[in-house]
């Protein structure tokens, strides 16, 4: 009796020692077969830093560069500074952390984020600059809107529309580099003139209040500019709109870059007389492009593109320059319409 009662234990234990194996391995079976986490794949990733998405523009640029850079087959880490360059400086780290195989960098300053930028090179990240340059810094490759053919139609385009000779400039913020590069544009047009540049406000963030601020206060204390330069075409929403309140019998023509919405139905309504029309589609594909070829340690195919390198204050950088349009209420169904980038209800809206 006690030798069968000893079988019986040996037995259920047997069992339960057997169906605990069985349940073991199926967990191991379940793990082995689990589908592989993303980060342990073989497919790229591309790191994009913004600088801020409060800009109309800037939204439509990070849409086309991460679908673009999807259909090549690679993956996209997004990183919105919301126009702090200190976090900027963080997002960065955190891309060199992830390990990510190229960056492509819209800066906040031009100069600021240097450091950082050398660090994610000294790993051997590739770095690419989007439409502003990056200063002081070691980056493989800048991708630009031609900032200096922008100045130059600001100011041969106004000179079209007016023949005063009082002209002041709301730019965007001092440490933009593109606003540098738009005044040697500006310059160079206007120096063979009898134009003067009277004053020169730069609105510190892109800050859109400031530049509305500054509007008004030049219309309260001082004559009438002949006409107006602003950094993008926001700035000049926001200098239209306090024209508008405190003369509104004054026409007084300004001019932005970028084709913003606002702006297009601001031209066929005669309240703006142009803006720069600038081929961010074309813009934000190729820097896509770039960056998964760089990730890849392939060349760029440079006799596709107008190329001119352009010092940085670290070296000469390799650099592609896009030509920009000048749009008025002449071409803007050719140029904005026909092209897609707004639809004729949208201009046309009111």
């Amino acid at each position: 009796m006690k030798n069968r009662k000893i079988k019986k234990v040996i037995f259920v234990l047997a069992v339960i020692l057997a169906f605990g194996s069985c349940k073991k391995n199926e967990q191991v079976e379940k793990v082995r077969y689990r589908s592989p986490s993303p980060s342990f794949s073989n497919q790229l990733t591309i790191g994009f830093s913004i600088d801020t998405l409060a800009i109309e523009r800037w939204q439509r640029d990070l849409d086309v560069f991460i679908n673009k850079v999807k259909e090549m087959g690679a993956d996209v880490i997004v990183q919105n500074a919301g126009n702090d360059i200190e976090e900027q400086k963080r997002q960065l780290m955190y891309l060199l952390e992830r390990n990510v195989d190229a960056v492509v960098v819209l800066p906040k300053d031009a100069s600021a984020i240097s450091e950082s930028i050398q660090k994610l090179r000294a790993k051997g990240i590739p770095v690419i600059s989007y439409d502003r340059l990056i200063l002081n810094a070691d980056i493989n490759l800048y991708l630009t809107i031609d900032s200096e053919k922008v100045g130059e139609y600001m100011a041969s385009e106004m000179l079209r529309r007016t023949s005063g000779e009082n002209w002041y400039c709301i730019l965007g913020p001092e440490e933009d580099y593109n606003m540098t590069l738009i005044m040697e544009g500006l310059n160079r047009i206007l120096r063979t003139t009898s134009v003067h540049i009277n004053h020169i406000f730069y609105t510190d963030g892109w800050n859109y209040d400031l530049s509305h601020k500054e509007m008004v206060r030049i219309l309260q204390n001082e004559v009438i500019p002949d006409a107006i330069i602003c950094g993008n075409d926001a700035v000049a929403a926001s200098v239209i709109q306090a024209a508008n309140r405190y003369f509104p019998e004054t026409h007084i023509p300004i001019c932005g870059q970028d084709a913003d919405i606002l702006a297009c139905q601001y031209i066929v309504q005669d309240k703006q007389e142009f803006t720069i029309y600038k081929p961010i589609i074309q813009l934000a594909e190729l820097a896509a492009e770039c960056a998964v070829h760089l990730a890849k340690k392939e060349d760029i195919e440079e006799n596709r593109f107008r190329v001119r390198p352009i010092n940085n204050g670290y070296a000469d950088i390799l650099s592609i320059w896009l030509e920009p349009t000048y749009v008025d209420k002449y071409n803007i169904d050719k140029v904005i319409i026909d092209s897609g980038f707004h639809s004729a209800a949208s201009v046309y809206k009111n």
